[in-house]
């Protein structure tokens, strides 16, 4: 058997017991074999500020971007604040994506999960995300979408996911994004 790819796992909210990070443990639980996730933490990340760049990055831009750019695809669950993604989240793509033309996104398979405690499942929070993957050259899983309503019953205390229709659902997704990841980086360059 092939080795897994690795995935880093991006967490939108920095609150540890958040339902999203919950949420994406659940996910991790549920992916195939052929994935290793891991999370790439984001809250110690200070703003992005191009003048920090040049007396030497500060350790925690280093630490995230190689952990980002030794992974194959990543795996961006996120909640939804004020229709679009956490100012944390937004802050990590920008670090990242610096300096200018060293990229740790570029050709990085991507799928987005969105979260909400309401009905509408972070909507407005995926398409937003998206829009930056587009323009980092992460080539992004259409389908299935995934937003998360009511998401604070979704997850068992044990990250399980008790009801069947969600489970499979959510199974199906981490099998669909693994074979995304295949399809996505056998194509050549």
């Amino acid at each position: 058997m092939p080795s897994p790819y690795r995935v880093a796992v991006i967490v939108g909210s920095l609150r540890k017991g958040s339902f999203t990070r919950r949420t994406a443990k659940a996910l991790i639980g549920l992916a195939p074999a052929s994935l290793d996730c891991h999370f790439v933490e984001i809250g110690d990340l200070p703003l992005y500020d191009e003048d920090l760049e040049a007396g030497g990055a500060p350790a925690a831009w280093v630490r995230f971007r190689d952990e980002v750019g030794a992974a194959q695809a990543v795996l961006f669950a996120t909640p939804e604040y004020n229709r679009s993604v956490p100012g944390a989240l937004k802050n990590a793509i920008d670090v990242g994506s610096r300096p200018y033309g060293h990229s740790v996104w570029k050709g990085k398979p991507a799928a987005v999960v969105s979260t909400s405690p309401g009905a509408l499942g972070g909507f407005g929070a995926n398409h937003h995300l998206r829009q930056s993957l587009v323009f980092l050259d992460m080539p992004v899983m259409q389908q299935p979408e995934a937003y998360l309503g009511q998401v604070a019953h979704m997850v068992a205390e044990d990250f399980t996911i008790p009801d069947e229709k969600t489970r499979g659902f959510l199974t199906g997704l981490m099998q669909a994004f693994a074979d995304w990841i295949a399809l996505t980086l056998a194509k050549p360059a």
